[in-house]
């Protein structure tokens, strides 16, 4: 069997029977969006990304400076996704020999400019010489409540944070050979996808005031990101299509938005459920951040989209796949 016959999940689901821990202070192990250690006053979140030149970006087109911000910032959208706060950074960076100095400078201080704005301090990491740019963060957080992808329950609704689909229509347009400059619409795009942000604030109101039972960030689209959710709560959904956030560039830009927004990738919003009751709460926070509703959880073990008119498919997982 070759890997790209496998879906990620499956190769997780390998490794995690092979690697059954026995630590007590263990509370989540593998799968989730953090692992989560109980520590002697607050818990503790790791977490680890890789940034592959030529599979998750191309050096061509993607800056230096935007480059070592998103580095940092994919991994802090791990730590959200959890209901997190990041204290700490390692990074481990693979540079071709004749990588210029300047491309350099320009990584780093890209990933201290996110660094300062998330509070951050990056502590250690290792360097080498690789054929291609190889990226590796670890970033260390803490929480006082945790809020992982196994705790949707039938009847709880789903939210979402921000527009879907932008950094996938920010990918296309640079695949087309648009660069920031084009136009504004374009520009705001292209900026989601090579600048995302983590939704770190909303994270921490979330955990706060323990509002959410279940979140996941949607780095790997929405149809994927959903089905996660699912798959380890044990139930399904039903979401309308009618009520997925769409930005006014990704109208004017993409002919099919929907599209996008349902299985493009890499916008690194917030993707959560909560108990009907507290909706109210949720709707206050409309005031601080951006929070639309787009469907609920059932008991059905199926995800559905439902269109204005009633009619209903199943939504199949059509977003990134690794080994695929």
């Amino acid at each position: 069997m070759k890997l790209r016959s496998l879906r990620e999940s499956d190769l997780i689901a390998a490794v995690t029977k092979e690697f059954r821990s026995q630590k007590r202070e263990l509370i989540i192990g593998i799968g989730d969006d953090a692992a989560v250690i109980r520590g002697k006053k607050k818990l503790l979140l790791l977490t680890t990304d890789l940034l592959i030149e030529n599979v998750h970006f191309v050096a061509s087109f993607h800056p230096p400076y935007e480059l070592g911000r998103k580095s940092l910032n994919v991994n802090l959208s791990d730590v959200a996704a959890m209901g997190g706060r990041a204290r700490y950074a390692l990074l481990g960076l693979g540079l071709r020999k004749k990588t210029d100095l300047t491309w350099v400078e320009r990584f780093f201080l890209g990933f201290k400019s996110a660094a300062q704005e998330s509070g951050v301090e990056l502590i250690g990491g290792d360097t080498s010489a690789s054929k291609n740019v190889v990226i590796s963060v670890t970033v260390i957080g803490m929480a006082e409540h945790v809020i992982p992808r196994n705790g949707a329950r039938p009847g709880d609704l789903i939210f979402i944070s921000g527009y879907l689909g932008d950094a996938a229509a920010g990918l296309r347009l640079l695949k087309k050979g648009f660069r920031a400059g084009t136009d504004r619409q374009a520009d705001a795009l292209i900026k989601a996808f090579l600048d995302p942000r983590p939704q770190l604030a909303l994270a921490g109101v979330l955990s706060r005031r323990r509002l959410a039972s279940a979140m996941i960030d949607t780095s790997d689209g929405l149809s994927v990101d959903l089905h996660h959710i699912c798959e380890e709560s044990r139930t399904g959904a039903d979401i309308y299509l009618e009520k997925l956030p769409l930005s006014p560039e990704i109208r004017v830009v993409e002919k099919n938005p929907l599209n996008l927004a349902l299985h493009g990738g890499e916008d690194y919003e917030l993707l959560f459920t909560a108990s009907s009751g507290n909706r109210a709460a949720l709707t206050s926070l409309k005031k601080r951040f951006s929070l639309h509703c787009i469907g609920h959880i059932t008991g059905s073990r199926t995800i559905r989209v439902i269109d204005r008119n009633g009619r209903s498919r199943r939504l199949e997982a059509k977003g990134y796949q690794h080994f695929s």
